[in-house]
């Protein structure tokens, strides 16, 4: 047993262990924590917090910032990939380094084009965003005329793209201008300027990537292309004589219209021939686009180049009937009008093989040129002096014509539109549209899926390729032309209206009967389907929320451009789109040879414009001699002004070698006002007929039967008539009383000398150039 003085002894010394025990851990921990012993180190780990969204409320294109905390709670260096998702899906990421018990902030600029509610994530934390459409801007700073330079470049050159801004307010005012690219945000900068101020607004970027590119400046849009280094494209086209192929050579080597292709860098020589006869009439070439007349050209290509060749017609091609006006020295060739009011189109055929015809308008509207239509001075007054003459071998019934006088702002232009045949409305609007702000589409493809956008964004004479359904394979296997449109978001627009310039090519006569009977030849086998289209009527469709198309009503399909001549139109398309839609999308779908050289969009509301109706004092009389088999009671030459007064199925009604003179009294116009300008249309209801065997079917090359504005088509079925009520019965009477027979002998030559003198004479009167081939094409 151990003494008191020992167990006190032992206390001692275990007091005295711990002490020391104690001495060395405090001393260890504290050596431990000043970094001079060292344990095992814990690796990175990470702790995502704070996460913040700048503003929370933004407007579309407003850049957005996101961030988050990203702490590293672990005593080693680490990297975290931060993974940003915007409604369940990953839209960016980022990779950001932390030390060990350190934090760093990792954010990400987000930008949204269209508004709605976005539900941001990083790291298991989430916020909510907010993006709405801004409210009309209240600026007066208006923006015009993006261009971008170059339009084809190489990658990484430095490119250049400028707007043109105006004040047009009374006041200074300033502008929020966004700059995108491929629909990234480039740069924002607002512009301010005094009243009444324009200025151009310069952005400089850097080309990117090989490949078709689109840039946006507001609500401007454009396009550019990026080609390989040391090539650039080459476009050659042709224009004038319709759309078939012109072939040429490059560089000794053959090629034909329209021609594009990818070129090293150098120079080329280009041959096209003098004269070409194109199957519908004979064209003599005129001059190149840079205006040279040799029928050769040698250039450098050293940027992207378009050269079209323009060729006259000297012979054959057109029809019913033809347009001229006086300029002041001479009268000048504008057209055939009157494409819709072709009597013969068809519906279609039943399952027994019979022919059923429809539509037919007889409306068109031609825009004159105000530079060239000049007045007339006589010791009667001044007037308009315009010409209706019927050329080729054809009936024209022409019920009524006049001019309408439109002024209209300065800043903008005005159009008519044209008319589709399946469409018997008038066509009365008159648009306006802008000068400057034509919107280019996003995008044009054709039915073979090709990239057709850079025929189209200028009005060049390069058209679209296209192709004629009467060259199917057969019946039941129809070759289409189409063009799909994406017109971009046009959800904020007033108005929707495009501005078109194209031509229709109808093909060659000996192809359309043989195409007829092909369908009658099918459905005497028992397999035509009941309501078969011959030849399918053009049309025009408009893609859904859902990605369907669904075809717009009759009453607004797209017009069939004139053939020959290209004329540029306007195409209303203000409440044909869907609801609920952000792509504005049109397909457009020709049976036969339709091409366009250019298609813009207008979406500025319609401005104030002023209207002067004219009526003409018209005359018909015989112009030259004509040996046509047509025959039957026409109107007798003289003053004709009444029937050309009102659409009321009482015609001027003609054969080949007449001519419709009209005079168009300025007298009562009332003065051109300050900050206007003044353009002139004129207004033709015309039908006509072309004779069997070439375009005419399913009736005889005669007057009769008269065709009429309420018909369902022509030829018409037996329970329909001409109103031969008191009135017209009258009219019959009176004016249609040159009666022309059938020829009971063969031509002799002193009846063909003096029809070869008229048509002499008429070559020297309006320059019209040799008519020497009379097998044309339906107008």
């Amino acid at each position: 047993m151990l003494s008191r003085s020992a167990i006190t002894k032992l206390k001692t010394i275990l007091l005295i262990d711990l002490l020391i025990v104690a001495s060395a851990a405090g001393a260890y921990f504290y050596l431990q924590a000043a970094g001079f012993i060292t344990g095992p180190s814990k690796p990175a780990e990470f702790v995502v917090s704070d996460l913040k969204i700048t503003p929370s409320e933004a407007e579309i294109f407003e850049p957005i910032l996101v961030t988050v905390n990203v702490t590293n709670i672990g005593d080693e260096k680490g990297e975290y990939v931060a993974n940003l998702t915007i409604n369940n899906a990953l839209e960016d990421n980022q990779t950001v380094t932390v030390l060990g018990r350190n934090s760093t902030i990792a954010e990400f600029t987000v930008l949204k084009e269209t508004e709605g509610t976005y539900i941001i994530e990083i790291g298991g934390l989430t916020g909510v965003l907010t993006v709405k459409n801004p409210p009309p801007t209240a600026s007066k700073i208006g923006l015009s005329k993006l261009t971008v330079q170059p339009y084809e470049a190489w990658p990484n050159e430095t490119m250049k793209a400028t707007v043109i801004a105006t004040n047009t307010g009374d006041a200074p005012d300033s502008l929020a201008v966004r700059f995108m690219v491929d629909g990234s945000l480039l740069e924002r900068r607002i512009i301010e300027l005094a009243a009444k101020e324009t200025t151009t607004v310069e952005f400089t970027f850097t080309a990117p990537e090989e490949g078709k590119h689109t840039v946006q400046v507001n609500a401007l849009s454009g396009t550019f292309t990026v080609v390989p280094a040391g090539y650039h494209t080459l476009m050659v086209g042709r224009s004038g004589g319709g759309s078939k192929p012109l072939e040429f050579t490059l560089n000794g080597e053959p090629h034909e219209t329209t021609y594009v292709a990818l070129l090293p860098v150098g120079e080329y020589t280009i041959t096209v021939p003098k004269i070409v006869d194109v199957g519908t009439g004979i064209l003599e070439f005129s001059f190149w686009s840079d205006g040279s007349t040799s029928t050769s050209i040698t250039f450098t290509l050293n940027e992207r180049k378009i050269i079209v060749a323009t060729y006259t017609v000297i012979s054959g091609y057109a029809s019913c009937p033809s347009l001229f006006y006086w300029n002041g020295t001479d009268y000048v060739y504008v057209t055939e009008v009157s494409n819709a009011g072709w009597l013969g189109y068809i519906d279609y055929i039943d399952e027994k093989g019979n022919i059923v015809f429809g539509g037919g308008n007889p409306w068109d509207t031609i825009k004159l040129d105000p530079k060239q239509l000049t007045a007339k001075s006589t010791a009667d007054g001044e007037f308009y002096d315009i010409i209706l003459l019927q050329k080729w071998d054809e009936l024209f019934y022409l019920d009524t014509v006049f001019m309408l006088v439109v002024d209209h702002p300065a800043d903008v232009d005005v159009y008519s539109t044209m008319v589709n045949y399946v469409n018997k409305a008038f066509p009365s609007e008159i648009y306006t549209v802008s000068k400057n702000n034509l919107l280019t589409p996003i995008s044009a493809v054709n039915e073979n899926g090709e990239d057709v956008l850079s025929c189209i964004e200028k009005l060049d004479g390069i058209f679209t390729p296209s192709n004629n359904g009467l060259e199917s394979p057969s019946w039941d296997k129809i070759k289409l032309s189409q063009l799909t449109l994406n017109l971009g978001d046009l959800s904020n627009a007033q108005e929707i209206k495009l501005v078109i310039n194209g031509m229709v090519d109808w093909g060659s006569p000996e192809t359309y009967e043989p195409w007829i009977e092909g369908f009658k030849a099918a459905a005497a086998k028992g397999l035509v389907p009941n309501g078969t289209e011959v030849y399918p009527p053009p049309y025009m469709e408009v893609m859904d929320a859902n990605g369907n198309w669904v075809r717009v009503p009759n009453d607004r399909q797209i017009p069939t451009p004139s053939d020959y001549v290209p004329r540029t139109f306007a195409v209303n398309l203000t409440g044909l789109f869907p609801a609920g839609i952000r792509e504005y999308k049109i397909r457009i779908t020709n049976f036969f040879n339709v091409t366009f050289d250019y298609i813009g969009i207008d979406v500025t509301p319609q401005r104030d414009i002023k209207i002067q109706k004219l009526d003409a004092d018209a005359v018909l009389h015989q112009a030259f001699y004509s040996i046509s088999t047509s025959t039957g009671n026409f109107t007798r030459y003289g003053d004709v002004t009444p029937l050309t007064r009102n659409e009321d199925d009482m015609f001027v009604i003609g054969r080949q070698g007449d001519q419709v003179s009209l005079r168009f009294p300025t007298s009562g116009l009332a003065p051109l006002e300050e900050g206007m300008e003044r353009d002139y249309f004129l207004f033709v209801a015309c039908w006509f007929k072309d004779p069997p065997g070439n375009w005419g079917y399913g009736f005889d090359f005669t007057v009769e039967p008269l065709p009429f504005r309420n018909m369902t088509g022509f030829p018409y079925p037996p329970t329909e008539s001409y109103p031969y009520d008191e009135a017209h019965l009258q009219y019959l009477r009176e004016y249609n009383t040159r009666v022309v027979k059938a020829p009971t002998e063969s031509l002799t030559l002193g009846s063909f000398a003096s029809w070869a003198i008229g048509v002499a004479a008429l070559i020297a009167v309006v320059d019209l150039g040799a008519v020497a081939y009379f097998k044309k094409r339906k107008h």
